[in-house]
């Protein structure tokens, strides 16, 4: 039992602290290089985003989501490296999580996602791509619609993944249906990626989130996977280090895209899928708000939300930042134990 305690727990610390180190080398790679966008971005309702973020878009580097997927790449190195340094070491042995039934496919989602990520930020502060704003919107749909093209054959035909369960009632079976609904839940996944927003936001909720699959993956079992989750949480807490407001860096799409994809596989691999509105409740109702305000403009004519997302939209209330965000975490925190009670009781 306390072997399996140390697996989970300690490549979060190792994560954290390798983060930690890394740092100081990348903030001083992307401020010598001027690694943020050459104009700002606009948001629905552009005179008041651009009230509230203009200056500082166009004055803190993008990229910073690195911290998160390099340390976790750096932890699962070293544990793999003392592995095989200490052969037939209970210890180590016991520490290594990486496992081809549990971690290869989150672990390659986090990382194709991320990579893609990379690129779009690079073309982003070098001002080249579509529109001079990175990879054009459809690209990096595309991108998603592929991983998660893979992502749901691999778990329809390796995995013999047909059905979902349904809280409180049992399996659901949808046959070959499972691919396409796998798809759309990572699009659905990747379209809240605007909660990337605010300094501090992204990274507290994202940590909750992670932190309820590591505890779901635990109670089930899946105590690799369970050793996944909470090493991208330890990533997600050393980039979050710097993250509080005043922002040094963001994680923009290096970071976000990375994660919201690799939860995608977290749900289904748990099978809590139809728990995901609740256990990442913020990101729902940060994308949910886009489409309401989207539709609202187009079929009414008018604004439901002064300026969305809604973390926005309660800055533009005169909220100030840190309270939006630190209420984020609270409502992440309680509807992510939520989240994880009905996993463990439907």
């Amino acid at each position: 039992m306390y072997l399996n305690v140390l697996k989970v727990f300690a490549p979060s610390a190792i994560a954290f602290f390798m983060g930690l180190a890394l740092t100081p080398f990348l903030t001083d790679f992307l401020y010598r290089n001027r690694c943020w966008k050459k104009k700002p971005g606009k948001g629905d309702g552009t005179p008041i985003f651009n009230s509230l973020h203009c200056e500082k878009e166009v004055g803190t580097p993008r990229m910073g989501g690195v911290v998160i997927w390099v340390s976790v790449l750096c932890t699962i190195g070293l544990i793999r490296l003392l592995s095989i340094i200490f052969p037939g070491d209970q210890f180590f042995e016991k520490l290594d999580f990486l496992s081809r039934g549990q971690t290869w496919l989150p672990l390659f989602t986090l990382l194709a996602g991320s990579i893609v990520g990379l690129i779009d930020d690079l073309l982003q502060i070098s001002g080249t791509g579509d529109s001079k704003s990175g990879l054009a919107f459809w690209k990096r749909l595309l991108v998603v619609l592929i991983i998660g093209l893979i992502g749901g054959f691999w778990f329809y035909s390796r995995l013999g993944m047909t059905a979902i369960h349904l809280p409180f009632y049992g399996p659901l079976a949808l046959g070959l249906l499972f691919i396409p609904f796998f798809i759309l839940v990572m699009i659905s996944l990747f379209s809240s990626g605007v909660i990337d927003g605010l300094d501090g936001l992204s990274g507290g909720v994202m940590a909750i989130i992670f932190s309820a699959y590591a505890g779901i993956s635990y109670f089930q079992g899946r105590i690799d996977l369970a050793a996944f989750c909470t090493v991208v949480v330890g990533g997600i807490l050393a980039f979050l280090w710097f993250n509080i407001p005043p922002a040094r860096f963001y994680m923009s799409e290096t970071g976000i895209l990375g994660l919201t994809t690799t939860l995608t596989v977290l749900a289904f691999l748990t099978d809590t899928v139809l728990l995901l509105p609740i256990i990442a409740f913020p990101l729902f109702i940060t994308s949910l708000s886009n489409v309401i305000q989207l539709t609202s403009k187009k079929f009414r004519g008018k604004k439901v939300f002064l300026v969305a997302p809604l973390h926005h939209h309660f800055e533009a209330l005169g909220w100030p930042a840190h309270k939006v965000v630190m209420r984020y975490w609270v409502i992440g925190i309680v509807m992510a134990i939520i989240g994880m009670l009905l996993a463990l009781i439907g």
